[in-house]
């Protein structure tokens, strides 16, 4: 399995951007569909984002369409979620995953590797 390794969370301000980077070992990495996902306290493992292996094609959740953006340079083995306008609601610790299925998916247990994940948190 490809081992994945999220950067790039930390504290911001209401309205504010972060951008969050997902490193992998894989050199294969280009042949993934990537992830992302996000948990708060209590609440259930929420899809954010996902990107085909070429790029091409994205999904966007619908509480972040408009604000999160995903991409990957697999020259650097890494996928991105730029995220801007930034709610308190955002706060969660954010994983990326990678699936080995070829159409983009939603669903958590559909990818094949995790990483360990980053904390974003948006102060009020």
């Amino acid at each position: 399995q490809v081992q994945l390794v999220e950067s790039g969370g930390g504290l911001v301000q209401v309205g504010g951007s972060l951008r969050l980077s997902c490193a992998a070992s894989e050199r294969t990495f280009s042949s993934y569909a990537m992830g992302w996902f996000r948990q708060a306290p209590g609440k259930e493992r929420e899809f954010v984002a996902a990107i085909s292996w070429s790029g091409a094609s994205t999904s966007i959740g619908d509480s972040v369409k408009g604000r999160f953006t995903i991409s990957r340079d697999n020259a650097k083995d890494t996928v991105y979620l730029q995220m801007n306008s930034l709610k308190p609601e955002d706060t969660a610790v954010y994983y990326c995953a990678a699936s080995k299925r070829v159409l983009l998916t939603p669903t958590p247990a559909l990818y094949d590797s995790w990483g360990q994940g980053t904390q974003v948190t948006v102060s009020s």
